[in-house]
């Protein structure tokens, strides 16, 4: 999960940075495309060559919705707003996530988690604001941050859908399958533009962003996500969204000549506060 929030975190500056290269559905089919056509390999020589069946089928479609959304919404938004609105937003897909797991897996969530999630929130909000209330108080949300905001909703569902579909096949089939669909979406939503584009005047850069989110943050991070949620619960994986800021400034401190700041140190302190209660609770349930 830690390396899947390292690779979750290095998508928004590569998003950002691509963005305007191509329409957010015509980038994020290349994405899908790619990271099918290379796990295809793996897959059918690991499983064998075998169609699932049509129940199995269309909760592998239905998985895919909450990620083509959420990925068109995250690029389109930042077309309009700024990658700090964003990283504002997700904030609250862990606590979104709690409330889809009491209504699609009957699952409750204690005290602990609760307080956990609530920690969790004001901790990530505090790093991606520099602990400056103004700055909080100043955000408005504009057509890109709503938009974005629906992307979220959407992508708090996956987690809670993975539980609820997974019927004991091998995760690296399961996450095929998704992409695939997610794949087939896309397609028919960039039909429309596809003839429009002019390949040849595309720049470099935006392929080589597309390859690297199409392998580490499509390919490499949907097959950990899935298999952290079997293994920890939908709940306690989102929750590892938390750490999304702090991996943000990691990575600042590694490329650029940026210094941690002092002011981010007690957002940071609220996250691990956060995970340690979350994945505690999360421990204990497992033992018991």
């Amino acid at each position: 999960m830690l390396l899947m929030v390292a690779l979750i975190a290095s998508s928004f500056p590569v998003g950002a940075l691509i963005t305007s290269g191509l329409p957010p559905e015509v980038m994020m089919f290349l994405r899908f495309l790619l990271a099918a056509l290379m796990f295809a390999p793996y897959v059918f020589i690991k499983n064998g060559w075998h169609l699932p069946g049509p129940r199995k089928l269309a909760g592998y479609a239905a998985l895919s919705v909450p990620l083509v959304v959420f990925f068109w919404c995250m690029f389109e938004a930042l077309r309009y707003t700024s990658a700090l609105n964003t990283g504002a937003i997700y904030t609250i897909v862990p606590a979104i996530t709690a409330l889809y797991v009491f209504f699609i897996n009957r699952e409750k969530t204690s005290k602990q988690r609760a307080t956990g999630l609530l920690a969790g929130t004001l901790g990530a909000l505090w790093i991606v604001f520099r602990g400056d209330i103004n700055n909080l108080l100043q955000l408005e949300l504009n057509y890109g941050d709503l938009l974005f905001l629906l992307g979220c909703l959407f992508m708090a569902a996956y987690n809670p859908m993975i539980k609820k579909f997974y019927s004991g096949e091998a995760m690296e089939t399961m996450t095929f399958w998704v992409i695939s669909f997610g794949t087939l979406w896309l397609l028919l939503l960039s039909l429309p533009t596809l003839n429009q584009i002019e390949w040849r005047t595309v720049d470099n850069h935006v392929y080589l962003g597309i390859i690297y989110l199409a392998i580490f943050t499509t390919l490499i991070s949907f097959f950990l996500l899935q298999l952290g949620t079997l293994v920890l619960g939908p709940t306690p994986v989102a929750a590892y969204s938390f750490l999304t800021p702090v991996f943000v400034v990691i990575l600042n401190l590694f490329t650029s000549s940026a210094t941690l700041q002092w002011q981010l140190l007690p957002g940071i302190a609220l996250v691990l506060i956060a995970m340690i209660l979350v994945q505690r609770e999360g421990y204990s349930l497992q033992k018991a």
